[in-house]
């Protein structure tokens, strides 16, 4: 009888110490990466239609709450400088971040100037509320900084860009562009986001001089269309891309840029890039892990329409138009000519993914892409697969060289994967800007204005003389210049209302709502030729 009770005790420390010691999932990074993407043909004469592309992209709640250590694009695109002519001459020079991605050479042609704003949750948000953010990303000189704001970069610092690296002019009198993103309404379920970056001439070319680089007439403006605001919200100044020559002494970089080179794009794609993955080991040794709950938001049909209407212009769209009313004749009423628009047809392929660095098998047989019959692009689930109908596979087991997607009822409870949860996302430090250099001389026209957005962030705004904004001041142009284009945005103020359709309306779906707080009216006197620039975005009390 001793015998069996000391062998009992023996038996119930051990499974004791054994449960004691079994450690808790761990999150880690590198969860899951890949493109989920879709081409685009392009029209025979890819030069004529390459000042403007934009389409309309879904947007939902791809988490069902705000993660830390979060980075996923929704379906967005990437504009390039066309320099396919250019088949061995180095365009990132010696010194800047791209020219070490060795990978990238020999002309490192693909970073070297970009223009990849669009929808997402990025890493380096501060103020995460569920659903995606809409964001005016760039890369102006080989990836050494980017720019996502009339005031800062896209979320890698709460510090305003120096004086010299400001890149966007806010256009709009009418909508706040806030250093942390645009929000939306609410969820916006599927509905659609439209956008396009065309080129116009808000200025004339500026031919090379002294030694110092040309700079063309390309200032790639941004247009939205949505359900209650339609139109252009900033642009490119063209110098950000032309300067690059000058900071480098490159002249082989003259009139390589986006200010003079037409755009390429040539399709888009969803961009995993950073995922948090929860991983264990079961009792058998093996080890598992998790991801977040991705959701899609399928139809019936188990389909999920992420983009359409994808459409390249050329200049008769509307630059010509442009040109000649900033030139003394009359306001276009700024709606794309159709006689200037081409019409993508898209195709696409079975998108790979990996986790740590390994393949993922079994995505595919869950869910693959598809170009439907509209000529729409998105996701169609399958029969069976590892994930329910519009889900991303969220488990996997880890197998040697590989990730195998199982459903979740493969995975043995013992690891706690299935109960375990992801880190919450806190409210980040504000972002803010200097009260000297170009945001205080010639400085703002009014005293300081608030609104809460619906991401639970305070925003604090200043109104300024369109040409009196910091992003200007780093340029030493005439007097003459200027006003010339100061006088230009005021009429464009007074002609081009924030209701009417700028972009042909969405084949097919509804237009989303932007967060109403981001609408603003100006105050009395700054009715035309003044823009509300954000100068601080911090948490609400």
């Amino acid at each position: 009888m001793e015998t069996m009770l000391t062998a009992t005790l023996v038996c119930l420390s051990g499974i004791l110490q054994s449960s004691s010691s079994k450690q808790p999932p761990q999150q880690q990074s590198r969860g899951l990466h890949g493109y989920i993407g879709y081409s685009s043909s392009e029209p025979a004469d890819k030069h004529e239609y390459g000042v403007g592309m934009g389409f309309y992209s879904a947007a939902w709640s791809l988490i069902d709450r705000p993660l830390a250590h979060f980075q996923i694009g929704l379906a967005s695109g990437w504009i390039l400088p066309d320099n396919r002519d250019n088949k061995s001459v180095p365009l990132a020079p010696e010194g800047t971040l791209a020219r070490t991605w060795k990978e990238r050479g020999p002309t490192w042609d693909s970073v070297f100037q970009t223009v990849e704003g669009g929808l997402g949750y990025w890493a380096g948000n501060r103020f995460r509320y569920g659903p995606p953010k809409f964001s005016m990303n760039a890369t102006p000189q080989c990836y050494d900084y980017e720019v996502g704001s009339p005031g800062w970069s896209f979320f890698y610092d709460t510090e305003a860009l120096p004086d010299h690296r400001l890149g966007i002019a806010q256009l709009s009198n009418r909508l706040l562009i806030p250093p942390d993103a645009l929000p939306f309404a609410s969820d916006p379920k599927g509905r659609f986001l439209g956008y396009t970056y065309m080129a116009l001439p808000f200025t004339d070319p500026v031919p090379a001089k002294d030694g110092k680089a040309p700079t063309g007439d390309q200032a790639w403006t941004c247009f939205l269309s949505t359900a209650n605001f339609k139109g252009p919200i900033g642009y490119y100044i063209p110098e950000t891309w032309s300067k690059i020559a000058d900071i480098f002494q490159a002249p082989h970089l003259h009139g390589r840029g986006l200010d003079s080179r037409a755009g390429l794009m040539g399709g888009g794609a969803m961009e995993i890039n950073t995922v948090p993955q929860l991983v264990a080991r079961s009792s058998d040794g093996a080890r598992w892990s998790k991801i977040p709950k991705l959701s899609f938001p399928v139809d019936e049909r188990g389909r999920a329409v992420l983009v359409q209407d994808v459409t390249y212009y050329s200049k008769k769209a509307l630059y010509d138009d442009f040109l000649a009313w900033r030139r003394g004749g009359p306001a276009p009423s700024g709606r794309f000519h159709a006689k200037g628009a081409f019409v993508s047809k898209l195709s696409t392929r079975t998108p790979g993914f990996d986790q740590d660095g390994q393949p993922i098998d079994g995505v595919a047989s869950t869910f693959d892409t598809k170009v439907f019959e509209d000529n729409t692009w998105g996701l169609e689930w399958k029969q069976g697969g590892q994930a329910p109908r519009g889900q991303f596979p969220q488990y996997y087991k880890h197998e040697e060289g590989k990730r195998v997607a199982v459903a979740e009822s493969d995975v043995p409870k013992e690891t706690g994967l299935r109960e375990a949860e992801f880190e919450v996302a806190k409210p980040g430090e504000p972002f803010t800007s200097p009260s000297k250099g170009a945001w205080s001389t010639p400085g703002p026209a009014s005293e300081p204005l608030q609104t809460k957005l619906i991401d639970g962030s305070l925003v604090t705004y200043r109104w300024y003389r369109f040409i009196d904004q910091p992003s200007f001041q780093q340029y030493a142009w005439s007097a003459e210049k200027r006003a010339a284009l100061q006088q230009f945005v005021e009429r464009l103020h007074s002609a081009w209302p924030i209701d009417r359709d700028y972009m042909a309306p969405p084949t097919t779906g509804e237009l989303l709502m932007l967060d109403p707080a981001l609408l603003v009216s100006p105050p009395k006197g700054l009715e035309v030729g003044y823009v509300p620039i954000v100068t601080r975005q911090e948490r609400a009390k």
